[in-house]
């Protein structure tokens, strides 16, 4: 069990590769996993469960402009602890 399953109290979705690899290539890595183990979880979940491909698409680049930003957590306002 790792650290952020040992936090949720939902099912943990996995990392998909293409998503990783996407957010080690904008050097974006840190920042998502900055965020709260929910936070994390919840966007994987988002972008998994689109059943188009384009949505799939539209959904990670949010997630991507939202960790880039820093300041939104689906479109809602965030403030990191850090």
């Amino acid at each position: 069990m790792n650290e952020l399953s040992s936090r949720l109290k939902r099912p943990q979705y996995p990392m998909p590769d293409f998503v990783r690899e996407l957010l080690i290539q904008r050097g974006l890595m840190e920042m998502y996993r900055s965020r709260p183990a929910y936070q994390q979880n919840d966007y994987i979940g988002w972008i998994l469960r689109a059943k188009r491909k384009e949505t799939q698409e539209k959904r990670l680049a949010q997630m991507l402009d939202e960790l880039e930003h820093g300041d939104k957590y689906m479109k809602m306002a965030f403030h990191s602890k850090r």
